[in-house]
């Protein structure tokens, strides 16, 4: 009840106070290339549970018909806008509203698509346990997946060969030490990594000892 209740007031604080900058992130999404303002793919959220997710739209139109789900740092199908939402995370930030409704968490495993949950272990089910969030542990460590995936053939192949092991563990890590303290400990390292833009390499020992689009997909 604690965790759902500061998820529910921070993020209404947070759309409340960031109205200006989403209404001129509105204009120029709008304005750089042709497509709905908002992406709302499909997610699997706790439990199983299917809901859409707000994001800001960072691909041409249709982008998902075009390619594969996990997106390179060099993908052609970014618009000029959404690599710069993508560079400091802004196209998350109307995933706000997913936390108001419920859908997602300010911190837990990020959500990913039907297909990449069906290929999960039994072991790795167990984050559908909890809400999804919009940072985790996971997210802090590899906030350069995108360039991880640069020039590959096979992207979503890359992902689960290079990625979503490491990224799993933290995951899971999360799920089995969360804490309102562990919440809050991965809400001042996002922003800290957001703000000075360098990656957080000592998160995953934490994570140990104790985290977009980079999700699967835009």
């Amino acid at each position: 009840m604690m965790k759902r209740a500061f998820d529910f007031g921070s993020s209404l604080i947070g759309l409340i106070a960031l109205t200006p900058l989403t209404l001129a992130l509105v204009i120029v999404v709008t304005l750089d290339s042709r497509g709905p303002i908002f992406y709302r793919g499909v997610r699997v959220g706790r439990y199983g549970k299917l809901f859409r997710i707000f994001k800001f739209r960072t691909m041409v139109q249709n982008a998902e018909k075009l390619g594969a789900s996990s997106t390179p740092e060099d993908d052609p199908r970014v618009t000029r806008v959404g690599r710069f939402l993508r560079k400091y995370k802004m196209d998350e930030l109307p995933q706000l509203l997913n936390v108001i409704r419920g859908e997602m968490s300010l911190v837990g495993p990020r959500p990913q698509l039907l297909w990449a949950v069906e290929r999960y272990s039994p072991e790795e089910k167990e984050v559908l346990s909890v809400r999804p969030g919009i940072t985790d542990y996971a997210s802090l460590r590899f906030r350069n997946e995108g360039e991880i995936l640069r020039g590959s053939m096979d992207p979503d192949k890359d992902y689960f060969d290079k990625i979503h092991p490491e990224k799993m563990r933290l995951s899971l890590e999360y799920v089995r030490r969360q804490s309102f303290w562990l919440d809050c400990d991965i809400l001042v390292r996002t922003l800290g990594a957001v703000i000075f833009r360098r990656e957080k390499r000592g998160s995953d020992t934490n994570a140990g000892s104790g985290r977009s689009s980079g999700v699967i997909s835009e």
